[in-house]
């Protein structure tokens, strides 16, 4: 740290991603990208032209892919926002919605940039615990008063809340905005997208990284109120008003024309997840169900940290959080069913 960096951020923790080793080759379970590509229209759609013009800044409204993905979700273009990844949108609605006098709520074991975001621009955080079995208990939730950003279904747990349970916080905090995180909603869980036609205070939070394959592309967006998403843009043409850059535009675009492709690799993703949960439950771990393209588990007789260092030691990487309630818990991506077939092999052997 240098002494010309401003005191406010003497303290701050910065968020610390998965790693993405360069020297050796990894099975990589550690960062819940998919085990497949993106969709074979996708790579159609980066063409010489659109090489060509990127010498031109690109559309700063996203109207092609915000008209797209409003024809998806039954809502007007004026209700969706593109950004540079979910990350963005959040970074975004911390600034837009929170502030001295109106705090921000989200669970104690969540995604690790809300703290981030909360510290940085100087919000008081309320971090409510997860219930014993890491639920979220969405009566926690109920009138607070705050803003709420909530990830559902929830990372590093995978547990899912129900859209009753979500609606019902929205109505019992219609004077605060509520925040839905779906970065991992298409895996099984049910999003509450349409609720944003019935409450102006809800903004659903979506990205292209998990089950659209494209993650290194950096592509996410919010579905909310014509109001919210007025207050959003507020805060992205003061900052980057260029956020979403003309080839990243283009193949999001594509990959919304072949869904089905992406559906299908989420029910592999699924039936993978399944076996493989059973699986490692053979072998004596544990884990809550999951709803997501990854499995949080622990085993009784092994320290969460030593495992994940000798599964790296054997070129399989999972995510280990240094936390004191998950301390004996890894995340582990699920991956194509041979890579998961090698992860159970070692752990086995291991075992």
């Amino acid at each position: 740290m240098s002494r010309y960096l401003s005191s406010r951020f003497a303290s701050l923790e910065e968020y610390v991603p998965g790693e993405q080793p360069q020297d050796l080759h990894y099975i990589k379970l550690n960062t819940n990208e998919s085990p497949y590509p993106p969709a074979p229209g996708v790579v159609k759609a980066v063409t010489q032209n659109e090489i060509d013009r990127l010498r031109l800044y690109s559309d700063p409204d996203c109207r092609a892919l915000r008209e797209a993905l409003a024809a998806q979700y039954g809502v007007s273009s004026a209700n969706i926002i593109c950004g540079n990844g979910s990350d963005e949108m959040l970074s975004f609605l911390f600034i837009a919605f929170c502030d001295a006098q109106t705090g921000v709520s989200y669970p104690d074991i969540s995604y690790g940039f809300y703290s981030v975001f909360a510290d940085i621009n100087r919000i008081a955080a309320q971090e409510v615990p997860l219930r014993g079995d890491l639920s979220i208990c969405a009566d926690d939730y109920c009138g607070l008063d705050r803003t709420i950003v909530i990830a559902n279904p929830n990372a590093p747990t995978g547990l899912c809340l129900s859209a009753a349970d979500i609606e019902r916080i929205v109505q019992s905090n219609p004077n605060n905005v509520v925040v839905i995180d779906e970065a991992y909603v298409d895996f099984g869980g049910e999003s509450v997208a349409p609720l944003t036609k019935k409450y102006d205070n809800l903004l659903v939070v979506q990205t292209f990284s998990k089950s659209r394959s494209l993650a290194g592309g950096r592509l996410g967006y919010a579905i909310g109120s014509e109001g919210l998403i007025a207050d959003l843009n507020k805060i992205r043409n003061s900052t980057n008003p260029y956020n979403v850059d003309s080839l990243t535009k283009a193949v999001g675009l594509a990959s919304l024309e072949e869904q089905d492709y992406y559906d299908n690799n989420c029910k592999k993703i699924v039936a993978t997840r399944e076996y493989a949960a059973q699986e490692l439950q053979k072998l004596g771990f544990e884990m809550p169900e999951s709803k997501t393209n990854f499995l949080f588990a622990r085993h009784p007789k092994l320290a969460g940290k030593q495992l994940y260092l000798d599964l790296k030691a054997r070129g399989i990487l999972v995510r280990h959080f240094d936390m004191p309630r998950i301390l004996d818990y890894n995340r582990i991506t699920i991956g194509t069913p041979e890579q998961m077939e090698t992860l159970l092999k070692t752990l086995r052997e291991m075992i």
